[in-house]
């Protein structure tokens, strides 16, 4: 396997499947499902999950920016809580912590413990982003795959790539299968944000962007097919 330890990033509105929001728990366990047949090889998994399917915190100009971070983060935490029981009707270990204390919820997010877990294979599911308004979480995707020493930080997409324009718009946009992080920010392309790359490139924390709803494609990833897009500091 290419990777041994990773930090999965799914969004909240992945978990939605075909409903314009909240979970879809159908969807929930067809993601869980693919995780934990990489997890059963024995690789290291954690997941970073946004919160998106229940709140768009910046979309909400009129309310101050801390309160509304903050009800992102109970929906993260709702999604995490959602991912943990998946996992646990599939027969895989699992924690959840998340980076606001809830005691009677969660564990409260703390490093050494986190990489406990990982060690006994356990998947973790992070919730809170990093605990603090203002940073999203890709940010605290890139901030855990740091804490825990991940081989690559993997985004989990509806698209099987990055491309150097919307393929949506345009349909002689081009899929990169590299691209520096340089490049990314550079060209501001609209992969993680800007904080997120950084501290990627910063810790040399490879991410791979793929396709979640291909069946099979983690497990790729994780073998090495060139599936995606990688985005590292150097390219051929």
């Amino acid at each position: 396997m290419k990777y041994k330890r990773i930090l999965l990033k799914l969004s909240g509105e992945s978990l939605a499947g075909d409903k314009t929001s909240g979970i879809d728990f159908d969807k929930v366990l067809d993601i869980c499902q693919e995780i934990t047949m990489i997890a059963k090889m024995g690789i290291e998994v954690g997941i970073v999950v946004g919160g998106g399917n229940f709140w768009r915190g910046r979309s909400n100009q009129q309310m101050d920016r801390c309160t509304s971070d903050y009800i992102g983060m109970l929906g993260t935490t709702m999604n995490a809580l959602a991912i943990g029981d998946a996992f646990k009707q599939l027969g895989q270990d699992v924690r959840v912590q998340t980076g606001v204390e809830m005691r009677q919820i969660a564990e409260y997010y703390v490093k050494d413990r986190a990489l406990k877990h990982l060690s006994n294979k356990r998947v973790v599911v992070f919730g809170c982003g990093t605990g603090s308004p203002f940073f999203s979480t890709d940010t605290a995707a890139a901030l855990r795959a740091a804490e825990i020493g991940a081989d690559a930080l993997i985004k989990a997409t509806n698209v099987d790539g990055i491309y150097d324009s919307d393929p949506k718009k345009n349909k002689d946009a081009k899929k990169m299968t590299e691209i520096s992080y340089l490049d990314v920010l550079n060209k501001k392309l609209n992969v993680m944000d800007t904080t997120a790359t950084s501290l990627c490139m910063d810790n040399d924390i490879p991410i791979i962007v793929f396709d979640i709803n291909k069946k099979g494609n983690l497990k790729r990833v994780i073998e090495g097919e060139d599936i995606g897009t990688v985005v590292k500091n150097y390219c051929s």
